[in-house]
């Protein structure tokens, strides 16, 4: 994707997930969908698992890094501690070909920009814009010398309190059409953040977390599930990085 090839964007879908440090077993049920509809998609990976395997052999799909700089903000060490640096040096040891970044709750900065520009990544997805705002999204260069994406539709904003849009409005949209989901979401069907929060203590045991499923209601999997039927190998470029 470059900001000065509207082909490469506009008018095109963007599929994208956070793995968010979510069991093999909850990350593969998304992975079967995804690779059912035959589309591309980027993965922002949180941790080292042997799922990344099955998601490196596909060739349709890329991975990026999902760093949690959230600790650090918090004054705390936790399992993603230290300096701004070495959290991302941390996840390139695990995806060292990733060229796509996003942050864990979206944290940005002109710092932190600099900073994965200097590591080699080029593309940052931290920008999200509801698609109820209305604005035609298309991709720009950074004076940090980042490419920035920015996204339409969230699945855990959908599942928040206040007014959001169905992930297939979205779809008709002029502009880049960008959607980020979660796998743990996805699992669960989450169609209120109550059920989400509920299903905390499972959430390392997918037998159990699967007893927390939305099955009345329209939620995050049959949202996933609209965009992939919308969708096809032609129409969906998820992938950030120009090959």
């Amino acid at each position: 994707m470059q900001p000065d090839r509207p082909e490469s964007w506009d008018g095109r879908i963007f599929l994208s997930f956070d793995l968010d440090w979510a069991p093999d077993a909850v990350i593969a049920a998304t992975v079967d969908l995804v690779e059912e509809a035959g589309v591309a998609a980027t993965w922002f990976v949180t941790h080292d698992t042997p799922i990344l395997r099955r998601l490196r052999a596909n060739l349709r799909f890329e991975l990026g890094i999902h760093p949690n700089f959230l600790p650090l903000l918090m004054q705390g060490n936790g399992a993603n501690g230290g300096s701004a640096g070495e959290v991302v040096d941390r996840l390139l040891e695990i995806v060292p070909e990733a060229k796509s970044v996003r942050s864990h709750s979206l944290v940005q900065s002109c710092r932190l920009s600099d900073l994965f520009r200097s590591r080699g990544l080029t593309h940052e997805a931290n920008n999200f814009i509801p698609e109820a705002d209305g604005t035609v999204l298309q991709p720009w260069l950074d004076t940090s010398g980042m490419i920035r994406i920015p996204y339409g539709w969230q699945d855990n904003f959908w599942c928040s309190p206040g007014p959001a849009s169905g992930a297939i409005s979205l779809a008709p949209r002029p502009g880049l059409r960008g959607y980020t989901f979660h796998p743990v979401h996805i699992f669960l069907n989450t169609e209120d953040m109550s059920r989400y929060e509920a299903a905390r203590p499972d959430f390392r045991d997918p037998s159990a977390l699967a007893g927390h499923r939305n099955a009345a209601v329209p939620g995050v999997a049959d949202m996933l599930e609209r965009v992939l039927d919308l969708a096809s190998p032609e129409a969906v470029a998820a992938r950030f990085k120009v090959a």
